[in-house]
């Protein structure tokens, strides 16, 4: 039987947010992820940067800068001089939203905070990320991943027990917060379609951080802290979890339920303990850790991560071989679903590039381009929302207003 569904119908509808007009104003990773996140879904991102370019493009390698700002335009513009914040509002009173991840204060100081926005545009969402929150007693503090790891106490529990606290070797804390963000515009533009007025909307990387504890936070509730456990379960409560050693790596290998445990015995050859009352539940094995981890990596240790990780997951056992970067973007999964897409860009040579997590079935994905240099679309962008030609554009340049 065909599919007549309306959806069927509609196989080549506008991504969510087409017609939705952003101006990102992010810095690093957190901003430009959300305003990257909302381009992918159809939005016309317009980044607003300093006439020398954001803080990211200074970086020894501009590869997170090129993943981070696809498919969006790139204005420059002084906030800070009187004519730069003048033709900021003209912009603002033509777009849906503004983001930003400036420190609290920085927009009021700069005038462009969201009640003076809404004098010309009272649909407009203003966003605003930051590190701690607008208020409260840590919201002055500076933030930045390494430091918020610390703060939230993820560096606590990660490493080995007889180790130093460990950052986390990816930069979590950003792209959850940047995730947020997203998360708060879009939910903000629901409502100013439904009502026409606008909000505004903060998000903090410290709060979006906290819910990454939650398995720490039961081995707290229960036993009053949460140390150090290395690559095993957080709250010491799961067994097998843990990376087992193989003859050419590593594999990862939870028995989320005693099912996965009985799946385990019957792959590693020791049906034998299936019924054995010392491992059948999860707790008593959890209390004998040492000897269900000496078990796996006893038949683990002497094959390739790659059989071992094929015969678990054939099994249904959660399973993962530890893969570095190199493998990791040349990965056919991820290559062959357009996430990871290769491009030749001008000083970086052949890279990929990632899209959205995220698909909107029924719309073609929207296409990565190449990230823009700095101010490569002044006249298109300030023709538009402010009337200047490129004379105006050129006397703005001399005054280092773009």
């Amino acid at each position: 039987m065909s599919d007549t569904s309306p959806a069927r119908e509609r196989a080549s509808r506008p991504l969510p947010l087409d017609g939705i007009t952003v101006l990102d104003l992010g810095q690093i990773y957190q901003g430009p992820y959300a305003g990257f996140l909302l381009a992918m879904s159809g939005a016309r991102v317009i980044k607003v940067e300093p006439v020398l370019g954001e803080a990211l493009r200074s970086r020894l390698h501009s590869l997170p800068y090129a993943m981070l700002n696809s498919a969006k335009e790139a204005v420059s513009l002084n906030l800070k001089s009187p004519r730069g914040r003048e033709l900021f509002l003209q912009l603002a009173s033509a777009a849906d939203a503004v983001l930003c991840n400036f420190a609290p204060g920085v927009p009021e100081r700069l005038g462009i905070d969201a009640p003076t926005l809404w004098e010309t545009n009272p649909r407009l969402v203003f966003a605003q990320a930051s590190g701690y929150g607008l208020d409260g007693p840590d919201a002055q503090r500076t933030a930045m991943d390494l430091t918020v790891q610390a703060h939230m106490g993820s560096m606590s529990i990660t490493g080995f027990p007889d180790q130093p606290p460990t950052k986390a070797g990816a930069a979590f804390v950003d792209f959850m917060g940047g995730s947020h963000l997203y998360g708060a515009v879009v939910t903000a533009l629901f409502e100013a379609q439904r009502t026409g007025v606008g909000r505004m909307v903060s998000t903090s990387m410290a709060e979006a951080a906290y819910f990454t504890l939650t398995t720490s936070l039961q081995s707290w509730h229960l036993h009053g802290t949460s140390e150090r456990s290395g690559n095993r379960n957080a709250a010491m409560s799961v067994a097998p979890s843990n990376v087992y050693p193989c003859i050419d790596g590593h594999i990862a290998l939870i028995a989320a339920a005693d099912r996965h445990w009985r799946s385990v015995l019957e792959v590693v050859g020791r049906a034998d303990l299936i019924d054995d009352e010392r491992y059948c539940r999860n707790g008593d094995r959890a209390a004998r850790m040492d000897e269900v981890d000496e078990l796996v990596s006893s038949w683990t240790s002497g094959r390739p991560r790659s059989e071992v990780a094929a015969a678990l997951s054939s099994a249904g056992v959660p399973v993962a071989e530890v893969r570095d970067l190199p493998e990791i973007v040349h990965d056919e999964h991820l290559n062959e679903r357009g996430f990871l897409q290769w491009a030749e860009l001008d000083g970086l040579g052949e890279i990929p590039l990632p899209h959205s997590p995220m698909r909107w079935h029924d719309s073609q994905m929207r296409p990565l381009t190449e990230s823009r240099s700095v101010g490569a679309d002044n006249e298109t962008v300030y023709s538009e929302f402010c009337g200047l030609d490129a004379d105006d554009l050129a006397a703005l340049a001399a005054e280092g207003v773009v």
